[in-house]
């Protein structure tokens, strides 16, 4: 028996009409779906301004000079194919319980890049853990999305997170700015927040896609325990009650609350989301909602 896709066709359609979206200027490649601020060749009118000299003479106002005697130089607005970059979270943590997190985060990898293919966007998913793992571009088109789909599939989660080595990493081999969008249960040992600042201090603009499954926020144990961490196997033996429980609801949504301080301070964007949500409400109610994708 075959395996079911990765994403089924009806989502898919779905997901036609929708664009990833960035919110800065960056220099890049003529030819992308989102405006840019940045003047040079294109199809839309922008502003004139004095000619220099130096400039192409191919884009003058000629008309304007016969009139003014005066050299104007035509600017157009660019639409620069701007790098997106996809981090993905394949630690254990991603696959603890029941293997929910890393199942969801495939799919919201899928759709991401499907859409960025439709609008002939290229994304790149580079899978991570303790470091950067073999990456995968995909780009030109809805037609590509076939092997993009199979290698996600063909992740296996496992290792431990190690954020700031994963973002210098990065820094090192994309040193050219652009969308970076992030997968991930956001959980090292080390904390996250100094690595995702790097990569914004460096102009990236950062997109932080937060999963967490129900148990992640809400134990549902009671009781003694004996806590087992995912990635480093350490062991905790602990009583858990109600009062407990709560506290423990609290801590995480303070946690997150500091991922998504990170976002909005270095105007990115942040959507926390359950893997409880199913993938259709997660991209067209969360991530429309944090403005990702419209």
């Amino acid at each position: 028996m075959a395996n079911a896709p990765l994403l089924d066709r009806k989502f898919l359609e779905r997901l036609e009409r929708l664009t990833v979206h960035w919110q800065k200027s960056f220099p890049g490649l003529v030819g992308g779906h989102n405006r840019s601020r940045l003047p040079g060749g294109g199809q839309e009118f922008l502003d004139h301004r004095h000619y220099l000299q130096g400039d192409d003479l191919r884009a003058v106002n000629w008309r304007a000079y016969m009139r003014l005697d005066k050299m104007f130089l035509k600017l157009f607005q660019v639409e620069p194919r701007v790098p997106i970059r996809m981090l993905l979270d394949v630690s254990e943590s991603m696959a603890s319980g029941d293997g929910t997190k890393f199942d969801f985060a495939r799919k919201l990898a899928g759709a991401l890049c499907y859409v960025g293919l439709v609008r002939l966007d290229t994304i790149e998913v580079l899978p991570f853990a303790e470091k950067l793992l073999e990456s995968k571009a995909c780009g030109g088109g809805r037609h590509r999305f076939t092997p993009l789909a199979q290698f996600l599939e063909n992740l296996k989660s496992g290792g431990s997170t190690n954020f700031l080595k994963v973002a210098r990493e990065f820094l090192n081999d994309f040193p050219q700015r652009g969308l970076v969008i992030v997968v991930s249960d956001f959980l090292d040992e080390g904390g996250c927040d100094k690595a995702l600042q790097y990569l914004a201090d460096y102009g990236n603009e950062l997109m932080l896609i937060q999963l967490w499954s129900d148990d992640d926020r809400t134990p549902s144990w009671t009781g003694e325990c004996d806590l087992i961490e995912a990635e480093s196997g350490a062991k905790l033996h602990i009583h858990v009650d109600a009062e407990a429980r709560a506290r423990y609801t609290q801590e995480f949504d303070k946690f997150a609350a500091t991922i998504r301080s990170v976002a909005m301070r270095n105007s990115g964007r942040y959507a926390g989301i359950p893997t409880s949500m199913p993938i259709d409400e997660a991209i067209f109610g969360k991530l429309m909602q944090s403005r990702s994708v419209a």
